[in-house]
């Protein structure tokens, strides 16, 4: 017996298969054809490489597959008519179509109104901006759409014939009642918007249903096969790090880096939504969680290691190890001084300011590439530290970080991380944890496990965990406070 969790993202999608005992079985990966522009993609090619990941996995094992579960990414959608037909291209959350018609639903029902229902900060990238878009600009799709389905949503449909959302992706509408749990009348009412053309909302961890005869016999998976209602990347990926405690959070240490905590009820005031904090339902009844991120965190070092370790890449390569390795070995020993602002892509949370630049401070002549790598990595955690703290205003106290991804491998981040946050972080030996979490919602809904703390014990594998330095915590607790001045003071001089 076995379990299949596929993890579709914006530029490919990944589909894995476990035995019951946690054991992988098979991979596979495939990025997406480039497309026409940056700020679309198609549901059609996004189904093809689906597609594509589950008949490369079915050919790697023997095992019955007896589940499958989805992960995605959140916002964009597919318009789809009655017969399944895909109706226009997807436009992916950095489109800026929708920003018309978010300013007039802010204008027309208030943003606190927004906010206190939907769990968002009215922004132009959620799906209810860009459907509204649809229906004053190309009324003909709106008609003939039967279904807006966000990506999760539209796999499963492929699947099944069952058109269905789970409550985190819901939660990536800004038309979901995040409290009720139900598709919000007043915001769609507002915005113009047939509820019936969204679909049906249900808990992440539900059965859909079996996958179509026709489909089972496409992609060599049994006929009895059991579809289960995934949820959010971000969601699926705190479940596969075995965030089940209010206490512990997932650090998503990729080119992106993304801090998920959870709490035990919504958290809807004006200051935390105002800060960019989403309020999402969780996999756990009851619970909630929220997004704190940093669009430069891995991306950064890729920055630094295109443009100033061209020669340590081909000794790397000689070496037989990773680039990023053989910096981490070369890089300052000690703290620096040097304060970074990372926002070399504009700022994340809890700002959302797209003009925000990046900056190096206090740099004199004694200053070499290994400082300067050190302290990429220092500005990049004094963000994040920055949004911790923010985010303990409101109640949400993180005492573990449970940390995945590329920088979850560098021991040397993970030491300057602990030291900066005065936080234990735990590594993980996963490397895909938005997919284990799909694996464990299929495993628990078709009573594989008898409760998800019980598939967690099975999947969840950590490290030795990293303690803060005690003296380097010291240092870094007053170079923070240089690191806040400094960020605002130059965080509208672009704007």
């Amino acid at each position: 017996m076995a379990l299949l969790g596929l993890d579709v993202g914006s530029s490919g999608c990944k589909a894995m298969v476990f035995d019951t005992n946690g054991k992988q079985l098979a991979y596979s990966y495939i990025e997406y054809p480039p497309f026409e522009n940056v700020y679309e993609t198609n549901g059609n090619i996004i189904w093809g490489n689906v597609t594509r990941v589950i008949k490369d996995c079915t050919a790697q094992v023997k095992e019955k597959i007896t589940a499958l579960c989805i992960s995605s990414f959140g916002e964009s959608f597919v318009p789809i008519d009655k017969d399944g037909k895909v109706l226009m291209n997807t436009m992916l959350y950095t489109d800026i179509r929708g920003k018309e018609q978010c300013d007039r639903l802010v204008k027309f029902l208030s943003k606190d109104k927004i906010m206190s229902i939907s769990g968002v900060n009215p922004h132009p990238m959620y799906s209810l901006s860009k459907i509204c878009y649809i229906k004053e600009n190309h009324p003909e799709i709106y008609e003939k759409t039967f279904k807006f389905l966000l990506i999760g949503s539209f796999c499963a449909y492929m699947l099944t014939g069952e058109a269905i959302i789970d409550y985190s992706l819901a939660a990536r509408t800004m038309a979901f009642d995040v409290i009720k749990k139900e598709w919000s009348n007043f915001l769609l009412n507002g915005a113009n918007i047939d509820i019936e053309k969204l679909p049906k909302p249900i808990p992440s961890g539900t059965i859909i249903g079996k996958i179509k005869p026709n489909m089972a016999d496409n992609l060599s998976l049994p006929n009895d096969l059991l579809v289960v209602a995934g949820g959010h990347d971000q969601i699926c990926a705190a479940l596969g790090a075995g965030v089940v405690d209010t206490s512990i959070a997932i650090d998503g240490m990729g080119t992106v880096e993304c801090i998920t905590p959870i709490f035990d009820k919504p958290i809807l005031t004006e200051e935390f939504l105002s800060n960019n904090y989403a309020c999402v339902p969780y996999v756990i009844d009851g619970m909630y969680a929220t997004y704190a991120f940093n669009f430069t965190g891995g991306s950064i070092l890729k920055w630094f290691k295109n443009n100033f370790a061209t020669y340590e890449a081909v000794k790397a390569k000689e070496l037989g190890i990773s680039v990023y390795e053989l910096l981490d070995n070369e890089g300052a020993k000690k703290p620096t001084d040097l304060i970074v602002i990372p926002h070399f892509a504009g700022s994340a949370t809890p700002d959302m300011n797209n003009e925000a630049r990046g900056a190096f401070l206090g740099l004199k002549f004694d200053t070499n590439r290994a400082t300067l790598y050190r302290a990429l990595i220092e500005g990049v955690t004094y963000e994040m530290k920055y949004n911790m703290e923010i985010l303990e205003q409101s109640g949400i106290k993180i005492s573990e970080l449970r940390a995945v991804g590329g920088g979850a491998k560098s021991d040397y981040w993970l030491n300057i991380k602990a030291s900066i946050t005065g936080k234990t972080i735990v590594p993980l030996d996963v490397d895909e944890a938005g997919i284990v979490g799909a694996v464990i919602l299929a495993g628990v809904a078709t009573g594989v496990y008898r409760n998800i703390n019980e598939a967690v014990g099975i999947f969840v594998k950590k490290r030795n965990a990293v303690e803060p330095n005690i003296m380097d915590n010291k240092f870094y607790e007053e170079n923070y406070k240089k690191y806040k001045i400094v960020r605002k003071s130059i965080a509208n001089l672009y704007k």
